[in-house]
């Protein structure tokens, strides 16, 4: 979500690295419980670390027309954090269906990238990358968080005690340039990336919602990383501003609908950013379809409209730019709903269609992930490391319903299920909780309650 404080920031980082454990929130899904602890030191002496030389770039995998839209993002723990055989084995089944995989470059599984100005230290990062090209994945970085030093904190390893508290800190105004110097020397170390993020949700950047963002001071920092960047990368795409777009119950702003009213002040940064950004290749945003108050209006399944309506706002205000969407949520944070896992799946699923329909670019999935028990969400099994319905779900999405895949129009007979199409497959998505029959393409299904059906045409 845009706003993170105290423990709600814990729960959602699942800050861990190596083979520490620790929470993990679940991004689009839920809580999950867990053993909140920062990441250990990093595995080299206390000294100033050592600067790595790059190992060689694998080759960008070969993308197919209209594709990626579809991937995830990692967190604290991913298939990297458990075993090498474990690794293997994701890695494997990701590579049967390859798609859009995420990490920021401090935080999110990976230790203080830059402990000592100029000095690198790559390990949590190499090991992540390590674990895209595996999986035959495009790559994709966020360039977030910053050094402490960067920010009023101390040179050297980020100490446990710190990620918690000090995360989510913007770097001070003077250390712009560094952070744009950090990005450039991500960008030029991993040359198979093409794509790069500029910070997460703001933060630091906007500590309380209920005022304005610091708006002027992310956009000062975002045109020193593109500068630093394109210079470094000229083949690099860049995105921004990465900024969640919250909503309340009620209020009046242009961005409105049943779901709620999308925050004035989210609409103003917006603006501000992309008048005064020295460019950008894609427009990424975030955002849940709950309201301040955790309510999902006017229902569950129709709160995920939100989504639609804002794809199509920012299509319309910036000349149909490709629209990311970095993390995307559509069940409350905290655990009020406690659906069974058949109405979660449905839920998801309609999101996920209004993504397709309003021509989003790209959806990336917050993916949560531990090392043992049941873990709500995950796309793959914590334990054994096959595939989750979850999992597959995304991976139906990313087969059929690509970028620029061609979407047919069609109706259900029966309103309570939603429907998507293309030429060679139709979804449907029962959004009751009772058996129902329905006619689509003169065709006559039955679905159970909450149930997903996918069909040839």
């Amino acid at each position: 979500m845009a706003t993170t404080s105290g423990g709600s920031f814990w729960r959602r980082l699942g800050l861990v690295t190596g083979v520490t454990a620790m929470a993990v929130i679940v991004a689009g899904c839920g809580t999950m419980g867990g053993t909140e602890q920062g990441p250990p030191a990093p595995r080299e002496s206390s000294a100033a670390p050592r600067t790595q030389e790059a190992s060689p770039a694998a080759a960008p995998p070969k993308v197919e027309e209209g594709w990626p839209r579809w991937g995830f993002t990692h967190t604290g723990v991913s298939a990297n954090n458990i075993t090498q055989e474990f690794e293997q084995v994701v890695a494997g089944r990701l590579g049967e269906t390859p798609m859009l995989q995420n990490q920021h470059i401090m935080g999110f599984g990976a230790l203080n990238p830059e402990p000592y100005p100029g000095q690198y230290y790559w390990e949590d990062l190499d090991s992540r990358m390590n674990l895209m090209r595996q999986s035959k994945a495009t790559p994709v970085i966020t360039l977030c968080c910053a050094p402490d030093w960067m920010k009023g904190g101390p040179e050297g390893p980020t100490e446990d005690s710190a990620w918690g508290e000090h995360l989510e800190d913007a770097p001070y105004p003077e250390h712009f340039d560094d952070f744009a110097k950090l990005a450039a020397a991500v960008a030029t170390r991993y040359k198979d990336v093409k794509y790069f993020m500029v910070w997460n949700e703001f933060k630091g950047f906007w500590k309380d919602h209920a005022k304005p963002a610091d708006y002027k001071g992310y956009t000062e920092m975002y045109n020193k990383v593109y500068d630093a960047v394109k210079k470094a990368r000229p083949d690099a795409q860049i995105g921004g501003p990465y900024l969640g777009f919250d909503s309340n119950a009620g209020g009046d702003t242009e961005l409105r609908g049943d779901w709620g009213v999308v925050n004035q002040n989210v609409l103003d940064a917006f603006d501000y950013w992309y008048e005064n950004k020295k460019g950008a290749d894609f427009i990424v945003v975030d955002g849940a379809s709950v309201t301040d108050a955790h309510e999902m209006l006017p229902d569950e399944f129709n709160a995920v409209d939100k989504f639609a309506d804002v794809t199509k706002w920012l299509r319309e205000k910036t000349g149909d730019m490709p629209i990311w969407w970095s993390e995307w949520y559509y069940e409350p944070e905290d655990g009020s709903t406690n659906w069974a896992e058949p109405k979660r799946l449905a839920v998801q699923a309609a999101s996920m269609i209004t993504f397709v329909s309003s021509g989003a670019a790209t959806a990336l999935y917050w993916n949560p992930q531990a090392k043992d028990g049941a873990c709500r969400g995950c796309l793959w099994g914590p334990e054994d490391g096959a595939e989750t319905k979850t999992g597959q779900l995304l991976t139906n999405f990313v087969k059929w319903f690509p970028a620029g895949v061609q979407v047919d129009e069609v109706t259900s007979s029966e309103p309570s299920v939603k429907v998507l199409a293309q030429p060679e497959q139709l979804l449907l998505v029962n959004t009751g909780d009772g058996d129902v029959t329905t006619t689509v393409d003169g065709k006559e299904y039955t679905l159970k309650g909450y149930e997903i059906k996918w069909s040839a045409r």
